[in-house]
């Protein structure tokens, strides 16, 4: 008996130790940010085109979101920490609006980690490119890179990144409470685990709630 119940002490100090923690594997975000869909678990990933670790982890980060449960909704944010970042968000924006984004949005992580076609903060090359590859004409890429909504976006975007507390990218913020990045949990692997336990967590949260 007395083995049997140190077997099973040593089962649960494992479990316990397995499961992430917050302030280890996560941590809480700085300030509650809204999110859009009250019906969904909303995963947002927080990144910029020129972070080559953002570049490494999308490929991982595209396969794990295709499984995702039908009740979580996966987003990408422009993470903006400084100035020079703002051009990619640009063109994220610009992408989105000519519906070019699954087109064309890990292309650009290869167009400037691998090709090295491209400096992630230079405007006009950015609008060459999604012209080029989008096979559009250049006027139309201007307009919506230089758009009115673009510009909203990107200045939302940027309140978003300073209010969740983030300090790097990639991160990865759980319905506006938590986030967790390889950083923070200690690698990419680490860190989707860590997502898939916070998701969990919303869950049985948002169920309390009704």
């Amino acid at each position: 008996m007395k083995l049997l119940l140190t077997i099973l002490l040593a089962l649960i100090s494992f479990t316990a130790a397995a499961e992430p923690q917050l302030g280890v594997e996560y941590i809480s975000s700085q300030q509650a940010i809204p999110t859009e869909n009250p019906t969904k678990i909303e995963v947002v990933e927080l990144f910029w085109y020129g972070c080559p670790h953002c570049y490494v982890l999308d490929p991982q980060l595209s396969a794990w979101v295709r499984k995702l449960p039908k009740d979580v909704e996966f987003k990408r944010l422009p993470g903006i920490a400084r100035p020079e970042w703002v051009p990619g968000a640009k063109a994220f924006y610009a992408m989105e609006t000519l519906n070019l984004t699954e087109k064309l949005h890990s292309a650009l992580f290869a167009a400037i980690h691998k090709q090295k076609v491209i400096n992630p903060s230079d405007d006009a090359g950015l609008v060459d490119w999604i012209t080029k590859q989008g096979g559009l004409d250049r006027k139309k890429v201007e307009e919506a890179y230089n758009s009115f909504s673009a510009n909203t976006k990107v200045m939302h975007a940027a309140q978003v990144f300073r209010n969740s507390g983030a300090t790097g990218v990639p991160t990865l913020m759980i319905e506006g409470k938590y986030l967790t990045s390889s950083t923070i949990a200690g690698g990419n692997d680490e860190a989707l685990k860590a997502a898939d336990y916070l998701i969990e967590k919303a869950r049985k949260e948002k169920a309390g709630k009704r």
